[in-house]
């Protein structure tokens, strides 16, 4: 199953390559070069598959965890000031996405949609220091049930040249369901509150939806 957000890219992609097929077919004669031509043309249309992958995920609802918004891995986890909504201290937990990582970005926890800004920026790597306040970034807040408020941020990295954010202010938003997709992007920060009880450690590799990243 694919992302909706890449059905244009992939029939483009799709029909560049039969395109390039039949070029091949008619206008290189060597066969050993024909083979070439014809891998990485597949090699190509194999990786755009696969960075839009929308693979299923069975995530348990639970008021009390904070699950992984997407799927990569941890690079930071530290107390940090968050300036933007809450400025105050905050566990900051930062999943980094390679190229060949499921790039949905996923609810983290239920509730209501308190906040959800888009902000313009630059596409510095995305372990930059710099990344999550000056690149291309969304910042999205949701307050479940419990006034338990929960801060995600999608940061776009060097190769990331757009961010899709589905979340509107007071959607109802369901742990594990979609809300965003970060194309060819890299990382996601969440920030949660100092109590939080955090499940990760630095390194770990992590799934959206499914890894617990946090109890509270």
């Amino acid at each position: 199953m694919f992302h909706k957000e890449g059905h244009k890219i992939i029939l483009i992609t799709l029909m560049s390559v039969i395109a390039g097929v039949i070029l091949v077919d008619y206008f290189i004669t060597n066969s050993w070069l024909q083979i070439l031509l014809f891998s990485v043309l597949g090699i190509f249309l194999f990786l755009i598959l696969q960075f839009f992958r929308n693979p299923k995920r069975k995530t348990t609802l639970n008021e009390a965890t904070i699950v992984s918004p997407v799927d990569g891995k941890v690079v930071v986890i530290e107390e940090v000031y968050e300036p933007e909504y809450f400025k105050d201290k905050r566990i900051q937990v930062s999943v980094f996405m390679s190229p060949i990582n499921v790039h949905v970005t996923r609810y983290p926890l239920s509730g209501k949609v308190a906040f959800s800004k888009y902000h313009p920026g630059k596409y510095l790597v995305a372990w930059h220091p710099k990344a999550s306040e000056e690149n291309e970034r969304t910042t999205v807040v949701v307050e479940n049930e419990n006034n338990i408020k929960v801060l995600y941020r999608q940061i776009a990295g060097a190769l990331a040249k757009r961010i899709v954010n589905y979340a509107k202010l007071n959607d109802t938003a369901i742990q594990g369901t979609d809300s965003g997709f970060i194309k060819f992007g890299s990382r996601v920060d969440l920030y949660l509150p100092l109590n939080s009880t955090i499940n990760v450690q630095l390194n770990q590799k992590v799934r959206g939806g499914e890894s617990i990243i946090a109890e509270m």
